[in-house]
């Protein structure tokens, strides 16, 4: 009975260690400035002159820009990550998505604003995969869900604070503010320490951040592959049915015009509730694997109740966004699981490209949503694409280590 509140105590003070809350308030500002396009895509393209007829396939080209540039950054911040140690992509990622933040809020084209968003892309592409490493090494294995529950959900707060304060100021100002919050956490990282697990092995003679060990060894491929593919209805649900839900409101004939914005900030909320859900659930499953298909499925049955249940009110159709974000709340889970998988001298490799990649689906996703929808039709397009990411999902799950108490300090070798 004594000893209990100490194991508390020493369990709280190390999951509020310095750089676990200052990853966690990184993916706050990179998730803010990452969906805060979503919210403001309407009203900041109408006011560069887009025309009606034309918001939804630029706003495509926009966003496909910025998952371009979180491919190539993810590859490059990947890579650093392992090779200089993941202190230098936390100061480099925030600093270059922060100016871009900035200039986002100075365009007067379309050329620029999708030029823009690239630049942004990849400064973005490094916050969460070098936060989740550093906090997965700097953690003990019996919290570390815990520690990356915290970042997720810090993260998906961003994402409604987006929302709140675009509808507080107009769509350059939020782009300014984003940019400011990126500089303010830059000088906080000063004291922020590497992790030791990472210090040991630099010291060694041992390869770090070569994609060819990851590209080049069929096992580590393949494993690589499936965890690409255990994050796809997260994004599918996130970058076609949420960024695009006034879209589909209008083909389900709503009663009213669906914001973005609301939509957006609505399922960031239920994705924030189902971040904690999915981490409690796995501490107490002691099961990555378990609390991740159970959250997949979950994500299925609210895409059918989204595309094929006849919503007609608009505040139902709102609320089953919310349940869509519940159902999305195994991000963190998902990146935990791929830096789990793989040696200390390809982990943040791994963990940095892998959210980006999936991300970076969204661009073939959207181009196959849309072939659709001259076929089939808005609704059942989306439908199609949405069981492919599921049963995809599912098999790759199915393949995985579990990874619950994996020891993490061990290295790949060539």
């Amino acid at each position: 009975m004594v000893e209990h509140p100490q194991v508390e105590q020493s369990t709280s003070q190390a999951l509020f260690k310095l750089p676990v809350m200052v990853a966690a308030l990184g993916y706050l500002v990179d998730m803010y400035d990452l969906f805060l396009f979503s919210v403001v895509r309407v009203p900041s393209l109408k006011a560069l002159g887009v025309p009606a007829d034309r918001l939804l396939s630029d706003g495509v080209l926009l966003l496909n820009m910025q998952m371009a540039g979180l491919l190539l950054g993810g590859i490059f911040w990947g890579v650093l990550g392992d090779k200089r140690g993941r202190l230098s992509v936390l100061f480099g990622s925030i600093l270059i998505y922060s100016l871009a933040n900035i200039g986002n809020g100075l365009v007067t084209t379309l050329e620029q604003y999708a030029v823009l968003r690239f630049i942004a892309g990849v400064g973005l592409a490094g916050e969460l995969g070098a936060g989740i490493t550093l906090v997965t090494e700097v953690l003990p294995k019996k919290i570390r869900g815990y520690g990356t529950t915290i970042v997720a959900t810090m993260g998906v707060l961003g994402a409604i604070m987006a929302y709140f304060v675009a509808d507080l100021f107009e769509w350059r100002n939020s782009y300014f503010i984003g940019g400011g919050l990126g500089l303010l956490l830059l000088v906080m990282r000063i004291n922020v320490f590497e992790s030791r697990i990472f210090e040991v092995v630099k010291e060694r003679q041992v390869k770090r951040g070569d994609l060819r060990m990851l590209f080049g060894n069929k096992t580590r491929f393949l494993k690589y592959l499936q965890c690409i593919l255990v994050g796809l209805p997260i994004w599918f649900v996130v970058g076609i049915l949420i960024t695009f839900s006034p879209e589909f409101g209008q083909a389900m004939g709503l009663s009213e015009p669906v914001v973005a914005g609301k939509a957006v900030m609505l399922s960031f909320a239920g994705q924030a509730v189902g971040d904690v859900a999915s981490g409690l659930l796995s501490q107490y499953f002691q099961s990555r694997k378990k609390a991740i298909r159970g959250f997949i499925l979950l994500s299925f049955v609210f895409v059918t109740v989204y595309l094929l249940v006849p919503l007609k009110d608009i505040d139902t159709f709102y609320l089953v966004c919310i349940f869509l974000g519940f159902a999305n709340g195994y991000w963190a889970l998902f990146v935990t699981i791929a830096a789990e998988l793989f040696g200390t001298n390809l982990r943040a490799t791994v963990a940095t490209t892998v959210p980006n990649f999936v991300r970076g689906a969204v661009i073939p996703l959207t181009a196959l949503f849309l072939w659709g929808k001259t076929e089939f039709g808005v609704l059942y397009s989306a439908l199609g694409v949405g069981v492919l990411t599921v049963v995809l999902a599912l098999i790759a799950l199915a393949f995985l280590e579990e990874t619950f108490r994996k020891d993490l300090n061990y290295v790949e070798i060539d």
